[in-house]
């Protein structure tokens, strides 16, 4: 991983504020879609793509790249982004998000766009999958790690704790966990729906490592996946704590926004924003 001088933080913070407006774009073009996941986590896979993974996009079935897999597969707007600016796929494409025949569907699917690792939808099943890919790393003698990003009002799928169990046993090393800890879900607060916390302490009672972040600080994250490579006999869970909508101040923490339809004039709202914030970090960097 190349050191984050100030001005690979610039490059991240634009890339993460064009990523965004690429969601934006994206959902008001469809007419349906989810938003605030995507905005909130576009620093983390602007870090990802763009800075922490071993991936060669002219080789999408590299053997040794590392695997990404996104298992709230709701919030793929802003992996799409991510992959097409990564170039993986033309970013004229992300004008088809949802449209039909396209690769570009509201959930990603496996097999037909470069890039995506597994068919995502039904919730809690992404560290099932990942848990797989990790053991069959590790059998397999292959030294890539295995990353999957997953959503707080997952957890309310009693599945996923039973993947938790099984890679806590089996001390699966090569795996992290991204949480979105925006603490929000389509029908309200995670704490009122079905309280997660105490979260960390849940994860610790089997056997992860724990660690928690800034979601939008790209020093904590980049370090945070450092350290996870440092852990060899437990796997890691970053809980990476987000606003979500971030960036756009009439959705940012309002659950509402989770998947909604945009009013007139709201999508360029946004975006003028964004234009502004993309702004701000030029001058914050200079």
């Amino acid at each position: 991983m190349e050191p984050l001088t100030e001005k690979k933080l610039e490059i991240l913070a634009l890339t993460a504020n064009r990523l965004r407006e690429d969601v934006i774009r994206m959902v008001s073009r469809a007419g349906s879609g989810h938003i605030a996941g995507p905005l909130d986590m576009a620093d983390i896979f602007a870090a990802m793509y763009f800075h922490i993974l071993n991936h060669d996009p002219k080789r999408p079935d590299w053997p040794d790249r590392d695997r990404l897999v996104l298992s709230n597969g709701h919030i793929c707007p802003v992996q799409y982004a991510a992959l097409a600016h990564a170039g993986y796929f033309p970013v004229k494409e992300l004008e088809t998000l949802r449209q039909l025949g396209t690769r570009l569907q509201g959930h990603p699917h496996r097999g037909v766009l470069p890039g995506i690792e597994t068919t995502s939808g039904p919730l809690g099943s992404g560290l099932s999958q990942t848990s797989g890919i990790a053991l069959a790393a590790r059998l397999d003698g292959k030294k890539y790690r295995v990353y999957c990003l997953t959503s707080d009002g997952e957890h309310e799928e009693g599945n996923y704790w039973e993947a938790v169990m099984f890679a806590g046993k089996n001390r699966l090393g090569n795996l992290t966990v991204i949480v979105d800890r925006n603490n929000i879900q389509i029908d309200g607060f995670t704490e009122n729906v079905m309280p997660l916390e105490p979260f960390a302490e849940k994860y610790r009672a089997f056997n992860w490592h724990v660690l928690e972040i800034d979601g939008h600080n790209f020093e904590e994250i980049a370090a945070a996946t450092a350290e996870a490579k440092a852990i060899h006999e437990q796997p890691t869970v970053i809980i990476a704590h987000t606003i979500p909508g971030k960036g756009v101040d009439f959705m940012e923490n309002d659950y509402l926004w989770h998947s909604k339809t945009f009013k007139p004039g709201e999508a360029e709202h946004a975006l003028v924003e964004l234009r502004t914030l993309q702004g701000k970090i030029k001058s914050e960097h200079q």
